[in-house]
């Protein structure tokens, strides 16, 4: 039962961090600033971290959904996560080594990671585009 609170907040978390980067209010500061650099930043890494510990938790529910070179990850809540954290990143981020592969429900997972991960920049990129135009007016 704790694991479905978890999982119902980090889909939250992931809904709130994306939401950010739609967000049409204006504000003071320029779009390309530090401040914007700094909060792209932290949505990756929420992402990325939420992301993570989606993995580890169907994990430790029973639900394996990643494999290192061909057999289901095991070790310790810290070892599974980090790895889970280090797939997740090399997902988001599109790098894709494949020395660890999703199973089951992770492959749908890792597919909505990577379409975020690939979404994200051009999202940012339309953004700094629309306000520089607006300003133009």
């Amino acid at each position: 039962m704790l694991y479905l609170f978890v999982v119902i907040f980090i889909f939250i978390a992931i809904f709130i961090s994306f939401s950010h980067v739609f967000s049409s209010e204006s504000r003071s500061i320029p779009y390309v600033s530090k401040e914007t650099l700094l909060l792209l930043l932290l949505i990756y890494s929420t992402l990325l971290l939420s992301f993570g510990l989606l993995y580890t938790v169907l994990h430790l529910e029973g639900h394996p959904v990643l494999l290192e070179r061909g057999e289901i990850i095991s070790g310790s809540y810290f070892s599974i996560f980090f790895r889970s954290v280090y797939f997740s990143a090399i997902t988001i981020l599109t790098v894709g080594y494949g020395d660890i592969t999703p199973i089951g429900i992770g492959r749908a997972i890792a597919m909505t990671e990577a379409l975020i991960g690939f979404v994200m920049p051009a999202a940012f990129v339309v953004r700094v585009v629309l306000h520089m135009d607006g300003r133009e007016r």
